[in-house]
C-alpha cells in the first residue's frame, strides 16, 4: 500500500468494515509488517476483500487474525486505535 494520507484513510475505513466494523474489533497490535487484530466474531470478516486491499497473507487463530501487510502496519494500528 503506497498511498497518500487521504487514500490511506479511505483504505483503512474499508479495512475496518471488512473486519466486521469497529464494534467487532476488541484489540489491535502491530509487530513489524504484521497486524494482529482480536475480534468478537471472526466469521463476519471478509478475508478476500482484505487481501484485495494489499494484505500479503492472513492467518486465523481462534478469535484473532494476523494480517501481513508491509511497512504501513504501524500506521494502520495508529489509525485503528483512533477510530476504535
Amino acid at each position: 500500500m503506497k498511498l497518500n494520507r487521504k487514500d490511506f484513510a479511505i483504505k483503512e475505513n474499508k479495512l475496518i468494515g471488512y473486519l466486521g466494523g469497529k464494534d467487532n474489533i476488541i484489540n489491535a497490535e502491530c509487530n513489524m509488517s504484521r497486524f494482529k487484530v482480536i475480534l468478537r466474531d471472526v466469521t463476519i470478516v471478509n478475508k478476500d476483500a482484505i487481501q484485495r486491499l494489499g494484505a500479503k497473507g492472513i492467518v486465523e487463530i481462534d478469535n484473532q487474525l494476523k494480517i501481513i501487510f508491509d511497512k504501513n502496519a504501524k500506521q494502520l494500528k495508529k489509525y485503528i486505535d483512533e477510530i476504535v
